[in-house]
């Protein structure tokens, strides 16, 4: 198997600088599992462990270990929106910890007490981020590496490109991870020149044997184009890269007035962000599973423009490896 070395690799153990990252809902078992058996790592996604592929988390980590024992990871939503949910992703990190999980992603708030119960295993966090301020944030709450969201992701992307993000970031001394745009051999060598020590995939990783998307959502990937990939307002209040379809074109990407005000508003944002989260939950979990019968949205990155087809998620890993290796030798 290649391996390639950089501090990120050092510090998680694996052999490629590649991570498939959480995704509601497609994050299944058998993704997770192949991503990490071919020397990346796949991150668990609690929520879509539990409640969308209907494994509860231990037995879900547990049947991730019957395909491999490789590193796995875990991602850690630490947004304060209820005390319910909060207690909720307590039990869950405890589970991941006794299961032998010791890489976090952390995103959308506060990682300290993430960190302390990582930390005192021997485990390692890395925070979501996209731009510096943030950055120094997770910093001083102890992190020990950065997931740079550029503007080329799927799901909640960034505003900056990944040059202008490395050179932004690249003077924290932690390793930084390249999230967005990445879905071909190219485009993940250019972000190891660029300096980043790996890269974060998601939409290259749906269009796979191994995920459990319906075969629309795949097939609409493959079949997209950079320029297809709008940003949306209506799923979480906050911009959210799609594919532009008719569905999207008809109902349009931006919040209402009243959505608007209501999200600006410092008491009511929390209550109408909570609205949009649940709502959008559903229509992913319905949209992602049952196909493009349900009209609603296929979340994906600009990253669509280097995926031609539909392939094992292993063969992947190997492939975008196998290309580093070549440049190396050359």
């Amino acid at each position: 198997m290649t391996r390639i070395s950089t501090p990120f690799t050092d510090a998680v153990g694996i052999d490629v600088p590649l991570i498939c990252g959480a995704m509601y809902p497609c994050s299944n078992p058998e993704l997770i599992a192949a991503v990490s058996a071919a020397g990346g790592i796949g991150i668990i996604q609690p929520i879509s462990m539990i409640y969308v592929h209907k494994h509860e988390l231990r037995e879900g980590i547990r049947k991730i270990r019957e395909i491999t024992d490789r590193p796995i990871g875990f991602n850690a939503i630490v947004e304060r929106s209820s005390k319910v949910y909060e207690e909720r992703m307590r039990g869950w990190v405890d589970v991941a910890l006794e299961e032998g999980v010791r890489f976090f992603v952390t995103a959308l708030g506060n990682p300290s007490w993430v960190v302390e119960k990582v930390h005192a295993v021997g485990g390692v966090v890395y925070h979501d981020v996209t731009e510096r301020k943030w950055a120094l944030r997770a910093l001083d709450h102890g992190v020990d590496g950065l997931i740079c969201v550029n503007a080329r992701a799927g799901g909640h992307a960034g505003a900056k490109s990944p040059q202008a993000l490395y050179e932004e970031l690249s003077d924290l001394g932690v390793p930084l991870i390249c999230a967005g745009g990445i879905g071909d051999p190219e485009r993940f060598k250019e972000a190891l020149g660029i300096g980043y020590a790996g890269v974060q995939i998601g939409t290259r990783f749906i269009a796979t044997q191994e995920c459990n998307a319906h075969a629309d959502y795949k097939r609409a990937i493959v079949e997209a184009k950079a320029e297809d990939i709008v940003l949306t307002d209506k799923i979480s209040g906050v911009p959210v890269a799609v594919i532009k379809t008719p569905y999207i074109e008809r109902t349009g990407t931006k919040a209402g007035f009243i959505a608007k005000r209501m999200l600006r508003h410092p008491k009511l944002k929390h209550y109408m962000r909570m609205f949009y989260t649940v709502r959008s939950v559903w229509q992913l979990k319905r949209a992602s599973l049952k196909g493009a019968g349900y009209r609603d949205f296929f979340q994906a990155g600009k990253s669509v423009d280097g995926i031609s087809a539909i392939e094992p998620a292993g063969a992947i890993v190997e492939r975008f490896a196998a290309a580093v290796e070549a440049s190396a030798s050359s």
